[in-house]
C-alpha cells in the first residue's frame, strides 16, 4: 500500500514538473513573438487616412459621402419635409444606379473569367484524351 501511495505521488509530481515546463515554453515563446513582431500603430498612419479620404472622394455622386455632410445637409432642409424626402429619394436612387452598375460590371467580369476557364478546360481535356 506503501509504494502504491509513494508510485502515486511520483506520477503526479512529475506530472507538474512536465506542465511547468511547458508553460514556461510557452510563456517564452509567446513573449518571443511580442518583443519581435514589429508591429506600427494604425492610428497615426495618415497616409492611410489620406487613401481612405481619396477612396471616398473619388466617386463623382452628389450625395453625401460622410455622416457630417448628411448632417449639414439636414440641417439645411430641416423645416421642409417634402424637399428631405425628394432629396433622399434622388439620392437612393443614384445609390441603387451605381451599385447596379458595380454589379453589372462585376458579373460580367466573373462571366468573362468562367468563359476562360470552361474554354481552358476544354483544352486540357482534349490534350488528355488525345494522348
Amino acid at each position: 500500500m506503501i509504494s502504491l501511495i509513494s508510485r502515486a505521488i511520483s506520477e503526479i509530481s512529475s506530472l507538474l514538473k512536465g506542465l511547468q515546463i511547458k508553460s514556461f515554453l510557452a510563456v517564452v515563446l509567446v513573449g518571443f513573438l511580442v518583443l519581435t513582431t514589429n508591429v506600427s500603430p494604425g492610428q497615426n498612419d495618415k497616409a492611410l487616412k489620406e487613401r481612405v479620404r481619396e477612396q471616398i472622394e473619388q466617386n463623382d455622386a452628389q450625395r453625401p459621402k460622410t455622416t457630417g455632410q448628411w448632417n449639414k445637409e439636414a440641417r439645411e432642409t430641416e423645416g421642409s419635409l417634402g424637399k428631405r424626402l425628394e432629396k433622399i429619394g434622388g439620392e437612393s436612387a443614384e445609390a441603387l444606379k451605381e451599385f447596379g452598375s458595380g454589379y453589372v460590371e462585376g458579373a460580367q467580369k466573373t462571366a468573362s473569367d468562367v468563359g476562360n476557364s470552361a474554354a481552358q478546360t476544354g483544352k486540357n481535356i482534349s490534350n488528355q484524351v488525345g494522348r
